[in-house]
């Protein structure tokens, strides 16, 4: 695993040992950031990688913050249950130089603690198959976590269905073998 593009790119990214985390291969996440970079989300939305402030949530190895920092946000918030992928994804700001940049911790994605400010750009990458994605959308929005206009970018397997809260519009949907990446705007 590496950060394929910005100013970190080629950089290596730590996994943690054992089966409890699926990072995102590097393709699906090069596909998906060009979707980012090149898709014409409107005036609404905006260039979400300008000084945008990013949630990471089942962040795993925190490659989804790290190649948002690399491209040009401006910070990023990482949380997991998992503490293995909380050691990987520390490691991995460190080794990067962006511990300034993220703040990284223990969290419950369907008991967040409170943010400090809303974010633009939400990655959302639960384990397959465990019906998280509503859950979690809902308790990010009564935390307070999703900014007015917001894109979250969710991971699920192409056999699960997505369903969302009001407001919630699946803008892009892209399919990557056994991942699906739906590109949702928060209205």
């Amino acid at each position: 695993m590496r950060i394929i593009g910005g100013t970190l790119s080629g950089r290596k990214l730590k996994a943690p040992a054992g089966r409890t985390t699926r990072p995102m291969t590097d393709r699906v996440r090069e596909a998906l950031f060009n979707v980012l970079a090149h898709h014409d989300w409107g005036e609404k939305i905006g260039n979400l990688l300008d000084g945008t402030r990013v949630l990471d949530a089942f962040c795993g190895t925190g490659a989804l913050s790290f190649e948002a920092l690399s491209r040009g946000a401006a910070h990023a918030v990482l949380f997991d249950k998992d503490r293995q992928a909380l050691l990987a994804a520390k490691e991995n700001a460190a080794a990067l130089g962006l511990e300034k940049s993220c703040k990284i911790m223990p969290g419950d994605a369907l008991r967040p603690p409170r943010p400090d400010a809303p974010c633009q750009l939400i990655f959302l990458a639960p384990p397959y198959r465990k019906d998280l994605v509503l859950p979690a959308l809902l308790a990010f929005e009564k935390a307070g976590w999703i900014a007015p206009n917001a894109l979250i970018v969710i991971e699920v397997s192409k056999k699960e269905t997505l369903a969302l809260p009001e407001k919630y519009e699946v803008l892009v949907t892209k399919k990557y073998g056994d991942t699906v990446v739906h590109f949702v705007g928060h209205l």
